[in-house]
Order: structure tokens, then sequence, then C-alpha cells
């Protein structure tokens, strides 16, 4: 096949076809030929297209391991997602619902860009110059600080990139831009890929840092194939909900840093403002103790946060109880009401039970474990617990409280939001702590304590 030429390649086998079909003649799979286009046959080394140099191969010893150039965001709270802030050259995705304010949290940054010298180059394929310019007004940004372009076609926007030569670049949205070499949709799995991988490559080889905002699908996840969050460097997904004040972008994938950072930002009449001690928004203070809430230390991250596990439990009229979690992994509440059951003597068959993490947090780890039982019997019970106390700690089935990691750090953060008691795993016990201890080591031991 002459190289350049448009082909259908089969998602299953790789077997290419030079016309679409509904089922593929090698491995017999349904709809899984893509649009594609033949690679041109490497005869020669070819130069690179920004630079002009050849491809050479080095020795490993023969390169330096210097630490990466960062440019600051203006956003503490973006700068701890991105590990420090934005390297140079890299490619970060950000996700999200929309209307959560992906493309203000950019512009945003983008201002704090071209106030601290760094040229910045803002393309929109979405919405038009004048809607961006009501934006940056109602943000209060100055419009003269920033450059944008509106163009969907990816070959005119990196033939005016190569020209202008910006160290930041965002590209709103990767959705939305597409490549003449495809006659698919833009938005298609061909053209998200073709025009990320032409992205991927320019920042590569240009040293240019790069946003690409991706539309997310019904199921919460980016829209496009699998594929394009392994090409870029970082995956931010935008999280929060629409009604809410609060806004939560989380790290997924970095390359320059640790995975599972958070940053929070309140959403408000002039755009978004960070948050810098979340601990105290998220705690919900009850003017008296109420069943059925506890206070755990969970970790994003390199940070400890305080947040409140709260559960109701309530007869049930249904053949089959509801088992309801917002926040947390439903199989693991099912998992943990056995385990109550079992090795705590507590039966809770004939009762719905809900779940909830306030504040809009989803806690995946397993330190919450403690915590979602000893709400839980706190509501079945109706006996609140004491108000100033914190939980966290592992249960595995046969009823031991394993430990967490970083006990001491979440101790240190308990005490400074003024907690006096921590019901721990007996291996998370530290000394020199202004908080007092209650190890434990068995489901119930914990029962008993309180």
């Amino acid at each position: 096949m002459k190289p350049g030429k448009r082909h259908y390649q089969c998602q299953q086998c790789g077997a290419v076809a030079a016309k679409w079909a509904g089922q593929c003649a090698e491995c017999e799979q349904w709809n899984t030929l893509e649009e594609g286009v033949a690679p041109a046959a490497a005869a020669a080394p070819r130069l690179n297209a920004y630079t002009g140099e050849a491809p050479q191969i080095v020795n490993l010893n023969a390169v330096n391991a210097i630490a990466e150039a960062r440019l600051g965001t203006g956003l503490a709270e973006l700068d701890r997602v991105l590990g420090g802030g934005l390297v140079v050259g890299s490619v970060v995705l950000l996700g999200g619902d929309p209307g959560i304010g992906k493309s203000t949290l950019l512009l945003q940054s983008l201002a704090h860009y071209r106030d601290a010298g760094t040229t910045t180059l803002y393309v929109s394929g979405e919405e038009s110059a004048g809607q961006i310019a009501m934006r940056a007004d109602r943000l209060k940004v100055p419009r003269d600080t920033l450059r944008l372009l509106t163009e969907t076609e990816i070959e005119r926007v990196l033939t005016i990139a190569a020209r202008e030569k910006p160290a930041v670049m965002v590209i709103d949205s990767i959705q939305t831009v597409y490549t003449s070499a495809l006659h698919s949709a833009p938005g298609s799995v061909a053209q998200v890929r073709e025009c990320a991988a032409q992205l991927v490559r320019f920042a590569k080889a240009t040293r240019t840092a790069i946003y690409l905002v991706g539309h997310v699908t019904k199921e919460g996840a980016l829209a496009g194939p699998r594929v394009l969050e392994h090409m870029v460097d970082a995956v931010l997904y935008f999280e929060g909900e629409l009604s809410g004040r609060y806004r939560l972008v989380r790290a997924f994938k970095n390359r320059f840093g640790a995975v599972n950072e958070l940053g929070v930002f309140a959403m408000t009449d002039r755009g978004l403002r960070e948050v810098a001690n979340p601990s105290a928004i998220l705690l919900s203070r009850h003017e008296q103790p109420v069943p059925g809430s506890v206070v755990m230390v969970t970790r994003e991250g390199t940070r400890p946060l305080l947040v409140e596990v709260q559960a109701l439990v309530d007869d049930s009229v249904l053949a089959n109880p509801r088992r309801v979690t917002v926040g947390l992994d439903h199989n693991r509440l099912s998992m943990l009401l056995a385990v109550l059951h079992r090795h705590g003597g507590v039966a809770t068959a004939g009762c719905d039970v809900f779940a909830n993490i306030v504040g809009g947090v989803r806690v995946t780890e397993t330190g919450v474990d403690l915590a979602v039982v000893l709400a839980v019997l706190s509501s079945l019970r109706d006996r609140p617990l004491p108000a100033d106390l914190v939980v966290f700690g592992e249960i595995g089935l046969a009823g031991e409280i394993r430990p967490v990691q970083n006990g001491p750090e979440r101790l240190r953060e308990a005490a400074k939001h003024g907690f006096k008691r921590a019901l721990v795993p007996k291996a998370n016990v530290s000394r020199d702590l202004d908080i007092e201890l209650v190890p434990v080591s068995r489901l119930a031991d914990a029962i008993a304590a309180f």
C-alpha cells in the first residue's frame, strides 16, 4: 500500500484492508476496522520536521540525568497535582464533565504565564474569539496578554505554532481538531489518535508544553481511544458536582510526579480560587455529636486529608436490602458488612445501608475500612462517637486491623485540626505526638473501645 494512503486496520488482529467492512476477514471480529494512514517507507533516516536533525543512537551513560525544567502555573494547587509545575516539552491531558471549569482553569493559568514572560497560545476549536473574550472579561483576566487562535485543522495549527514558538499551548479540545489525511469526522477514534500523535511529536521536538482538553463520555471516562492516555505525559481529571461550589483536580497518570495528587478549587464569580486547607472545608462541624458520623484521615498523593465518613442504617422493606455508596467502593462496603457480622456479631441483613464521603471526595484506599464500620455501627445503635475522635485502619477478612502507610503524618494532620483521640491499628502507634492513641488489633477490640 502506498505511503500516506488511507487504509483500515483491525484493532484486534492488526490486519489491514483497503476499504471498510463490517467484519474483519482475518479474525472474523465485527466492527473492528478503523481508518488510518499507511506509514511512509523508512528507506533512510528522516530529518525531524521541526529541528532538522536526524535521529541518532546514544549510550545511556552519556546522557545527563538532569532535573526537568518546570514552569509555574500560578496556581499552587495545580502545581501540586502536576508534581511541582508544568514540565517543559510535556503533554498534559485534562478531562472533565461539560461546564466543570476546564477552560476557565487553563485561561487563568495562561494569564499567569504571560505575566511571567512566557509566550503562550490558546487554540480554540469549540468557542469563537468573542466567547473567549467574554470569559476573560468575566474572570478579570488581562486580554492584551493572551494570544488566541481559532482553528481546527491540526496541520495549520502546528504550522502557526512552529512559526510563533509558544512555550505553552492549549488545545481546546482534542475532539474538535482534525487532520486532512483522514476523511472521518472530528472526534472519531482515528482522528483523535492521529491528531494527538502529531501534537506529542511537536511537543517533544520543540520543547513546547501542551495542554489537551478532553471530553468525557456519560460513564465519566475520556472520550476517544484508550491509547490517548498512554501517549500523553500526565492525565488530570476535573471532578465535582456542577451544582456544588468545590472542584477537585486529580492526577491519574504523571510521568514527572506522584499520581493520585489532589488539588482543590472553589468556583466563584471570578473563576476558580485555590483552597489551601481542604481539610477545613471537607469537615462539617456539628453542634453536637451525631450518630453515623466518623472523621477519617486519608492520604491523597503527598498530602494527608481529613474527610467525614457518614453512614445511615435503616430498616428495609425490600426483599433485598439496598447497599448504596457515594465516594466509596460498593463491593468494599458489602465485604465490610459481612466481616462486621462474622467477627463483630452485628447483623445488618435486614437493613438498608447508605455510606457517603462528605464533600464529593472519592476515597479508594483501604484505610477507610475501620471508619466505615464504626459509622455503620454508630448509626445502627443510634450512639454517636466522640467529636474529637479520628479513625483509620484496614480490616481484613479474618477480622484483623491492618496498618496503613504514613501513619505519623496522618496523626499530625489530625492533631493540627484539634482532634484529641485517634483509633488506629496497633502497628501505626507513634510516639511524641500530641494526641491520645487507642491502638487496636482486632475488630472486636475496636467495637469494645467505643
